[in-house]
This record gives C-alpha cells, structure tokens and sequence, in this order.
C-alpha cells in the first residue's frame, strides 16, 4: 500500500470532477475535505456546480443508448472485473476510508468487502433480468413482458458508508443498462473518485459513471431533477432531506428511491442468551462508531435480564478503545464533524436531566483532537427521551426496560421510522410472531447484522421508498413494458 499522502495525490482530487470520462477542475474551485481524527485537511477536492451538473447529464446522455445496447454478459464482465479490482486496492479504499470518515481500519476494510459484493451480486443478476409471456384469458391475444433501463439516474450518496453507498446503486445502475451521475457526500469524496477509477480500468466506457463532488448540493442535485434527461433520483440520506427531494421529484413524477432515516430497536426478551444479545449489542450499535442508519437506536431490554445485560455491555464499552481509524488498536473512531459531537452530547444530557444513569463511558485519551465523543451506555431511560425518540447516530446506547409485550411494541411501533430492527430470543416461534408486529422492513433475529447484497435494503413508514440489492435492486432500475400481440 502506497502512503496515505500519496494515494490521494494519485487522485489528483483538485480535478476530480468526473465527466464524459475526462478528469476536471471544478467551475466553483476546490474545497477542502478534513480528517475528523485530527481536523487537518486532507486534500482539496474539485468542486461543481450547476453547469458541471449539466455536462455530467450531458455525458451521461451521450452514452445511454451504447451502454444500453451492451449486452448483458458484457455489462457482467465488466462488474465482476470492478470486483476484483476492489479487492486488489482493498488497503487502499480503506485507508481512504479511514481517512476522510474516521472508522476504524477494521470497519473500514469490512466496507470495501461489503461494497466490492454489490459488483459481484449484480454482475450476476445483469444476465438474469427477466420477463414473461402468456396468453389473454379472451384468447386471440399473447402478452409478452420485457424489461428496459429506466434511463439516466442520478445518485446522491452520504458519507457514512462513502464506498458501499456508492456501489450499492451504481452496481444496479449499471447491470440493468442504465447511465449514472452521482454526487458523493462533500465530506467524503475521495473514496468515489477512487471507485471512479476502478470503473474506467474494468471497462466501463466513458460518460456511463459522472462523478461531481460539491458543496452546493441544491445547485448540482436540484439542476438533475429539473432535467427531463434525468429519468431516476436515488437518495440516501436524512428523512429531510429525501422528502426535500420528493417535493422535487414529483413536479416531474421522477422514479424515486429512499433509503432515509432510522430509529431500529434492539429488543431483548426475558427468555434469550444474554452473552449473545450483547456481543449482537456490540455490533448493532456501535459498528462504525454507531454512525449507521441501521444502527441500534434505542434498546429495549426485559426487566428480567436488565441487569445482567446492562452489566455485561457497561463492560464491554468501558473497555472499547478510541482512536484515530489508522490505528491498529482503535475500535471507535471519531464522529464526522463537531456539529455531531455537539448534538449527541445534548442527547445524553437530556437523558441525564430526565433520570437517565451513565453506567460506562469508554476512556477518551488525552491526546485525541478530532470529533470524538466517548462510548457510552446509559441505563433507567424513559421511553420518551430525546436519545430514545431522535436517531442518535453516534456510539451511544440507550437502556429501556420493559414487562408488557404488548406495551413494547405500541413503544417500538410509535416512531415514524421504520428502517431496521434487531430481536433476541430464546424461543424462535416467539421471534417471528414478534418480528412480524414490528414495523420495520429489515429485523436481525438473534443478529446483530441485517445488511446483505443478496437480501433487500429498505424500510416502512419515513424511512424511505424502494429496495436496494437483491432481485428487488435492479429492478429499480428498469421500466417495465409489455407488448399486446394479436395472435389471430
């Protein structure tokens, strides 16, 4: 592996525009992208604007019908050599990773595994795209059903996953015929830029993938959703912003997809493995510092087993270890900027004022000066805090104990998201009749996992519109047609 200043000079970020196949400055200058560990600047980064936006669509237009044409097997080829090619700068797009993000090496090199899957998935799915044919039960007429690219779609990812995010549509996009524009997180570009890269090395021709990194996201996105040329928005990120973008999508009834907000409950019952709800606890919650949409948000435990499980995960977050991401020992890593910091450390205050018990606080060395903020679990929470009613996105764990089942779930069921969710029991028939009362579109049942690009992302009520990976992920990608064929 090169050294971190090296690989991002080899981005030469301060033209990273990405359009057309061409390497650009930025019409708005550069900007400067930060390490969260230590606030230093990482590198100055190309930064577009509208008219940028317009070429990109412009590039992407020009392409659509050859990449469209492109069959199928070809468009897998080129995929599965993305993969390869993921996993050859596998220490590189974690550095990245590390960089930019803050996560811990562990999570980061576990990303690029996880981003590096969706290429493989749907360079399988790219030759099984699927119709039908039948016959109209009047007779005299054969139905036969295809599907096409639904056209060029613009790509707005965030900076928590800034690898896997990006894949997780550009691989759909691409497998289902589609051209793309993308605009990566501003705090987290490079490791697009670098993904660019791979794609053009694998084959894939110029204009099909645009990257426009800025910081004027209502110009860039606002100028794609306003072009009849843009035939599909997907959107991860904050529920505000998504219903922002909605309200624009639908002034053109653009297809839509959003994968947005969560607030997943971790249940616990009286009857499940304890020592197995807590190491499931440690992944759920504090797996990329807690910084996950899909991140445990508030756990409810049995009053039964409160105690020893508050015990049990006091002791493993005491004893985590914060740090800057690079270093081999750490497993939390900074928040993204001080806003954050701010914003959890009000959360756990008003827990606090409301009766709420700090019972572990990870140790904060002396030396860090990035955005951190400790580890910390915080028993005797009241249902209706603001750190059990609010996405935390941070590494704090909130304790609800609880007796009635019929009161969890009115609890687990009162918030207007409905993303994931995570269920330990000890008796599986009891599981399933509980997962299927949750109203969440993704339960981890005796895992503390639930992302998968062979299983369906997405989620119920506010958190978003539409199914990332899976069958259901191109299909988000695809217009659906069929032709009526007198058969007299």
């Amino acid at each position: 592996m090169t050294s971190l200043d090296q690989l991002i000079a080899s981005l030469a970020p301060a033209n990273g525009i990405h359009v057309g196949g061409r390497w650009e400055a930025g019409e708005l200058g550069t900007y400067d992208v930060d390490d969260p560990a230590d606030k230093a600047v990482l590198a100055a980064v190309a930064n577009a604007g509208a008219a940028q936006a317009t070429a990109a669509v412009d590039a992407a237009e020009a392409a659509a019908a050859e990449w469209a044409a492109t069959s199928p097997r070809r468009r897998s080829e080129i995929l599965h050599r993305v993969f390869e090619l993921m996993h050859r700068d596998a220490d590189d797009l974690a550095a990245l990773i590390c960089a930019e993000n803050g996560k811990s090496a562990t999570d980061a090199r576990a990303e690029v595994g996880y981003a590096a899957e969706f290429f493989r998935w749907f360079a399988e799915e790219a030759v099984r795209i699927d119709g039908s044919y039948g016959s109209a039960p009047a007779g005299g007429v054969r139905t036969v059903v295809t599907r096409r690219p639904v056209g060029i779609a613009a790509l707005v990812t965030p900076w928590n996953f800034p690898a896997a995010m990006a894949t997780r549509k550009i691989a759909p996009a691409l497998a289902a015929g589609c051209t793309v524009v993308l605009k990566p997180a501003a705090e987290t570009p490079l490791t697009a830029l670098a993904v660019a890269r791979l794609l053009a090395e694998a084959g894939v021709p110029a204009g099909v993938v645009n990257v426009v990194p800025t910081t004027e996201p209502e110009e860039v996105v606002g100028t794609w959703l306003a072009d009849p040329r843009v035939r599909k928005v997907s959107f991860t990120g904050s529920t505000g912003v998504g219903r922002h973008l909605l309200r624009q999508a639908a002034d053109r009834v653009l297809n839509a997809s959003m994968e947005l907000g969560g607030n997943a409950p971790f249940i616990v019952t009286e009857d499940a493995d304890v020592a197995a709800a807590v190491e499931g606890a440690m992944i759920a919650k504090f797996r990329g510092g807690g910084q996950a949409c899909t991140a445990a948000n508030r756990l409810y435990v049995h009053a039964d087993v409160a105690e020893e499980f508050t015990r049990l995960l006091a002791e493993r977050v005491n004893a985590l270890v914060v740090g800057r991401g690079a270093d081999a020992s750490t497993q939390i890593g900074p928040l993204i900027n001080e806003r954050a910091v701010h914003r959890v450390a009000g959360l756990v205050d008003d827990a606090v004022a409301g009766g709420a018990r700090v019972v572990a606080q990870a140790e904060l060395p002396a030396d860090l000066s990035g955005y951190f903020f400790a580890p910390t679990v915080l028993a005797d929470v009241v249902p209706d805090a603001r750190v059990v009613q609010e996405e935390i996105f941070a590494p704090v764990a909130p304790i609800v104990t609880w007796t009635d089942e019929a009161e969890l779930l009115a609890l687990v069921n009162e918030s207007e998201m409905g993303l994931a969710g995570y269920l330990y029991s000890g008796d599986l028939k009891r599981a399933l009749q509980l997962a299927e009362r949750i109203d969440s579109g993704m339960i981890g049942i005796n895992r503390g996992l639930v992302s998968d690009p062979a299983a369906p992302f997405g989620g119920f009520k506010q958190s978003g519109l539409g199914r990332e990976g899976a069958h259901e992920g191109i299909e988000e990608y695809q217009e659906t047609q069929y032709f009526s064929v007198d058969w007299s």
